[in-house]
């Protein structure tokens, strides 16, 4: 569905995104992570049409973005980090007009909106001023506007940015069900959030592409070692009696609480197994208990931490002066064509 081809972008002499490619199946959630400055911004707007690229190509469904760039954006729903609201509207004013803006035919206007208000349950704001919801309800109208016309590619800029505990949940739970009908891009530096709502993963790194696969793969990827949670009732002389002589054990750290004994275990792959079955024959050869003996897996922080602290030193290519893309939007009023100029006002 997405096909991203040696795709480079600079502002003067900044490398904002350097020669990345990758693609994106049809019904994929796919997360976009990077730390601040990254290039998720820059990608996305690319992405959309909404900013040239200085080389590479994006196609979207089939269609050119650059080349055939009318028929690629009836395929995008698109959603920026600042959701563009026209706030002394309703929410049911600002989707006709976006309606009729995307040429949704006007037979099927009053349908569609009703469709993703209840899609994206704002169906009981809808005759409220925007101004006056909350920004968990701002962000819904955002992407409600996104789903009109039924795109095929969904592609949201940090959609849970700002809200609250509650709000994230909702909005992730959104996004989980999009996911079953459209293909779905968002960024986001919120390592588990992602985790949670994508099937494929990628990550970019001062412009440049880091890694690119499902969560599942990226901690096998990045996890040469294992690591062994171990529970007992022992004491600390008795655990670190038992485990001095023991194979395969290349590190323990214990500690102490409620009359417990905490060790974590660093052991190499294949040992993992021969590791826990002995653990449990010496403890209960001293009369103890093993009452946890779980394998401990790499979250994504630590695997984002890692693949991005990990790059070439010797250049600085990045994204946006700062996340909240000033300079980016300067060299959006210097070189976006009025085309594209139209269409960001129009999203």
């Amino acid at each position: 569905m997405i096909e991203v081809n040696n795709l480079t972008k600079y502002y003067g002499g900044h490398r904002a995104v350097d020669n990345i490619s990758f693609s994106v199946k049809d019904g994929t959630v796919c997360g976009f992570c990077g730390p601040n400055g990254a290039g998720k911004s820059t990608t996305m707007n690319i992405m959309t049409g909404c900013l040239s690229a200085t080389s590479g190509t994006v196609t979207i469904g089939g269609y050119d973005i650059f080349e055939h760039p009318i028929e690629a954006r009836k395929l995008i729903g698109y959603l920026p980090e600042q959701p563009p609201l026209y706030l002394e509207e309703t929410p049911r004013e600002y989707l006709r007009f976006i309606a009729e803006a995307k040429k949704v035919p006007k037979e099927r206007v009053a349908d569609e909106i009703a469709r993703v208000m209840e899609e994206t349950q704002i169906t009981d704001v809808a005759g409220r001023l925007i101004r006056n919801l909350s920004k968990g309800y701002k962000q819904r109208v955002g992407i409600a506007q996104t789903l009109l016309g039924s795109p095929k590619v969904i592609i949201l800029d940090e959609p849970t940015v700002g809200l609250d505990p509650i709000q994230v949940v909702e909005i992730r739970e959104l996004i989980k069900n999009l996911g079953r009908r459209h293909t779905v891009i968002l960024s986001s530096h919120i390592l588990s959030e992602v985790q949670q709502m994508c099937d494929e993963i990628i990550i970019i790194a001062k412009g440049r592409l880091i890694a690119y696969d499902t969560a599942e793969n990226l901690e096998k990827m990045l996890q040469p070692k294992v690591t062994l949670e171990v529970q007992t009732d022992a004491s600390l002389e008795e655990g670190k009696e038992v485990l001095s002589a023991m194979d395969g054990i290349e590190k323990a750290e214990y500690s102490q609480e409620d009359g417990l004994l905490n060790i974590l275990i660093t052991t190499a792959p294949e040992k993992e197994l021969d590791v826990r079955k002995l653990l449990s024959r010496k403890f209960a050869a001293i009369d103890r208990a093993i009452l946890k003996n779980d394998k401990v897996k790499a979250n994504l922080e630590e695997i984002f931490i890692e693949l991005t602290s990990s790059g070439p030193e010797d250049e600085t290519p990045g994204d946006e002066m700062s996340e909240d893309e000033t300079s980016e939007d300067e060299a959006l009023k210097d070189e976006t064509p009025e085309e594209d100029k139209e269409w960001e006002d129009v999203l």
